[in-house]
Protein backbone atom coordinates (compact mmCIF):
# COMPACT_ATOMS: atom_id res chain seq x y z
CA UNK A 1 0.00 0.00 0.00
CA UNK A 2 1.03 3.16 -0.79
CA UNK A 3 1.94 6.23 1.33
CA UNK A 4 -0.62 7.89 -1.01
CA UNK A 5 -3.63 5.29 -0.66
CA UNK A 6 -2.64 5.54 3.39
CA UNK A 7 -3.42 9.00 3.52
CA UNK A 8 -6.64 8.57 1.23
CA UNK A 9 -8.13 5.99 3.40
CA UNK A 10 -7.17 7.47 6.64
CA UNK A 11 -9.07 10.69 5.05
CA UNK A 12 -12.06 8.59 4.32
CA UNK A 13 -12.00 7.73 7.44
CA UNK A 14 -12.01 11.69 8.71
CA UNK A 15 -8.55 12.13 9.77
CA UNK A 16 -8.11 15.78 8.32
CA UNK A 17 -4.56 15.91 8.81
CA UNK A 18 -4.07 12.94 6.36
CA UNK A 19 -6.21 14.61 3.47
CA UNK A 20 -4.20 18.42 4.48
CA UNK A 21 -0.75 16.09 3.37
CA UNK A 22 -3.36 15.79 0.07
CA UNK A 23 -4.18 18.86 0.13
CA UNK A 24 -0.57 20.02 0.05
CA UNK A 25 0.75 16.98 -2.49
CA UNK A 26 -2.25 18.32 -5.21
CA UNK A 27 -2.44 22.53 -4.72
CA UNK A 28 -0.10 23.21 -7.06
CA UNK A 29 -1.22 21.53 -10.28
CA UNK A 30 -4.91 22.22 -8.53
CA UNK A 31 -4.16 25.70 -8.71
CA UNK A 32 -2.63 26.26 -12.01
CA UNK A 33 -5.56 24.31 -13.65
CA UNK A 34 -7.76 26.66 -12.13
CA UNK A 35 -5.60 29.37 -13.06
CA UNK A 36 -5.54 28.43 -16.57
CA UNK A 37 -9.06 28.23 -17.16
CA UNK A 38 -10.27 31.15 -15.28
CA UNK A 39 -7.17 33.11 -16.14
CA UNK A 40 -6.96 35.33 -13.17
CA UNK A 41 -4.91 34.55 -9.53
CA UNK A 42 -7.57 34.96 -7.12
CA UNK A 43 -10.34 32.94 -8.47
CA UNK A 44 -7.96 30.87 -9.10
CA UNK A 45 -7.11 30.56 -5.69
CA UNK A 46 -10.51 30.31 -4.53
CA UNK A 47 -11.44 27.75 -6.94
CA UNK A 48 -8.85 25.53 -6.35
CA UNK A 49 -9.91 26.25 -2.59
CA UNK A 50 -13.50 24.72 -3.54
CA UNK A 51 -12.34 22.28 -5.30
CA UNK A 52 -10.70 20.57 -2.65
CA UNK A 53 -13.81 21.17 -0.46
CA UNK A 54 -15.87 19.44 -3.00
CA UNK A 55 -12.99 16.57 -2.57
CA UNK A 56 -13.36 16.25 0.90
CA UNK A 57 -17.10 16.33 0.97
CA UNK A 58 -17.43 13.85 -1.57
CA UNK A 59 -14.17 11.57 -0.48
CA UNK A 60 -15.94 8.55 0.46
CA UNK A 61 -17.52 7.78 -3.14
CA UNK A 62 -13.73 8.67 -4.16
CA UNK A 63 -12.70 5.48 -6.58
CA UNK A 64 -9.36 4.14 -5.56
CA UNK A 65 -8.67 2.29 -8.77
CA UNK A 66 -8.79 5.86 -10.23
CA UNK A 67 -6.08 8.22 -10.08
CA UNK A 68 -6.22 10.69 -6.85
CA UNK A 69 -4.38 13.65 -9.59
CA UNK A 70 -7.66 12.91 -12.38
CA UNK A 71 -9.81 12.61 -10.12
CA UNK A 72 -8.96 16.25 -8.32
CA UNK A 73 -8.55 17.98 -11.69
CA UNK A 74 -11.68 16.33 -12.95
CA UNK A 75 -13.49 18.36 -10.04
CA UNK A 76 -11.22 21.75 -10.48
CA UNK A 77 -12.11 21.34 -14.50
CA UNK A 78 -16.03 21.17 -13.62
CA UNK A 79 -16.24 24.25 -11.02
CA UNK A 80 -13.96 26.27 -13.31
CA UNK A 81 -15.98 25.42 -16.24
CA UNK A 82 -19.19 26.11 -14.44
CA UNK A 83 -17.67 29.52 -13.44
CA UNK A 84 -17.02 30.66 -16.80
CA UNK A 85 -20.43 30.02 -17.70
CA UNK A 86 -21.90 31.82 -15.04
CA UNK A 87 -19.36 34.91 -15.97
CA UNK A 88 -20.38 34.78 -19.69
CA UNK A 89 -24.22 34.95 -19.05
CA UNK A 90 -23.27 37.73 -16.68
CA UNK A 91 -21.37 39.47 -19.69
CA UNK A 92 -18.44 39.89 -17.65
CA UNK A 93 -15.22 40.07 -19.52
CA UNK A 94 -12.15 38.90 -19.20
CA UNK A 95 -10.60 41.98 -20.14
CA UNK A 96 -12.24 43.89 -17.52
CA UNK A 97 -11.31 41.47 -14.50
CA UNK A 98 -7.98 42.31 -12.43
CA UNK A 99 -5.00 41.09 -13.54
CA UNK A 100 -3.19 39.66 -10.64
CA UNK A 101 0.04 37.08 -11.47
CA UNK A 102 0.19 33.88 -10.28
CA UNK A 103 3.10 32.93 -7.32
CA UNK A 104 6.16 32.32 -8.57
CA UNK A 105 8.62 30.10 -7.22
CA UNK A 106 11.46 31.60 -5.80
CA UNK A 107 14.45 31.16 -7.78
CA UNK A 108 17.53 33.40 -8.71
CA UNK A 109 16.29 37.00 -9.86
CA UNK A 110 15.65 37.45 -13.71
CA UNK A 111 16.52 40.22 -15.04
CA UNK A 112 13.52 42.82 -15.91
CA UNK A 113 13.68 42.02 -19.39
CA UNK A 114 13.08 38.89 -18.94
CA UNK A 115 10.20 39.40 -16.17
CA UNK A 116 8.56 41.65 -18.58
CA UNK A 117 8.87 39.28 -21.25
CA UNK A 118 7.29 35.90 -19.62
CA UNK A 119 4.91 38.66 -18.61
CA UNK A 120 4.46 39.41 -21.75
CA UNK A 121 3.97 35.94 -22.96
CA UNK A 122 1.84 34.57 -20.24
CA UNK A 123 -0.84 37.52 -20.43
CA UNK A 124 -0.89 36.52 -24.30
CA UNK A 125 -1.33 32.62 -23.50
CA UNK A 126 -4.24 33.52 -21.30
CA UNK A 127 -5.89 35.82 -23.71
CA UNK A 128 -5.50 33.28 -26.39
CA UNK A 129 -7.22 30.43 -24.16
CA UNK A 130 -10.11 33.08 -23.43
CA UNK A 131 -11.01 32.98 -26.88
CA UNK A 132 -11.55 28.87 -26.76
CA UNK A 133 -15.08 27.46 -25.13
CA UNK A 134 -14.53 26.57 -21.57
CA UNK A 135 -14.47 22.96 -22.16
CA UNK A 136 -12.05 23.08 -25.21
CA UNK A 137 -9.43 25.50 -22.81
CA UNK A 138 -10.11 22.63 -19.90
CA UNK A 139 -9.01 20.33 -23.06
CA UNK A 140 -6.05 22.56 -24.30
CA UNK A 141 -4.83 22.97 -20.74
CA UNK A 142 -5.10 19.20 -19.66
CA UNK A 143 -3.05 17.89 -22.72
CA UNK A 144 -0.65 20.62 -23.08
CA UNK A 145 0.10 22.01 -19.12
CA UNK A 146 -0.43 18.74 -17.40
CA UNK A 147 0.46 16.31 -20.12
CA UNK A 148 -2.63 14.40 -19.90
CA UNK A 149 -3.19 11.34 -22.38
CA UNK A 150 -6.58 11.49 -24.64
CA UNK A 151 -7.95 8.95 -21.80
CA UNK A 152 -7.05 11.13 -18.77
CA UNK A 153 -8.80 14.04 -20.24
CA UNK A 154 -11.70 12.11 -20.92
CA UNK A 155 -12.02 10.18 -17.70
CA UNK A 156 -11.31 14.01 -16.38
CA UNK A 157 -14.18 15.97 -18.54
CA UNK A 158 -16.60 12.90 -19.04
CA UNK A 159 -15.62 13.26 -22.67
CA UNK A 160 -15.31 10.15 -25.10
CA UNK A 161 -11.65 9.71 -25.96
CA UNK A 162 -12.58 10.66 -30.14
CA UNK A 163 -14.41 14.02 -28.42
CA UNK A 164 -10.98 14.80 -27.13
CA UNK A 165 -9.45 14.40 -29.99
CA UNK A 166 -11.60 16.56 -31.98
CA UNK A 167 -12.09 18.98 -29.18
CA UNK A 168 -8.49 19.71 -29.34
CA UNK A 169 -8.21 19.96 -32.95
CA UNK A 170 -10.75 22.41 -33.39
CA UNK A 171 -9.08 24.46 -30.00
CA UNK A 172 -5.51 24.23 -32.01
CA UNK A 173 -7.10 25.46 -35.29
CA UNK A 174 -8.83 28.24 -33.48
CA UNK A 175 -6.14 29.26 -31.50
CA UNK A 176 -3.58 29.02 -35.34
CA UNK A 177 -6.49 31.11 -37.04
CA UNK A 178 -6.39 33.93 -34.46
CA UNK A 179 -2.24 34.37 -34.39
CA UNK A 180 -2.49 34.10 -38.23
CA UNK A 181 -5.21 36.60 -38.13
CA UNK A 182 -3.14 38.97 -36.09
CA UNK A 183 -0.14 38.54 -37.96
CA UNK A 184 -1.29 39.38 -41.02
CA UNK A 185 -3.08 42.19 -39.76
CA UNK A 186 0.29 43.51 -38.18
CA UNK A 187 2.03 43.16 -41.75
Amino acid sequence: MTDETEQIRMAQAGDQSAFGHLVTAYQTPVYNLAYRMLGNAAEAEEAAQEAFLRAYTSLRSYDPQRPLRSWLLSITSHYCIDRLRRRRLTWLSLDDEESVEPERLASDCPDPETVVAQKEREERIQQLLATLSPTDRATVTLRYWYDCSYEEIAETLHLTVSAVKSRLHRARCALAETVEGEMNYAL
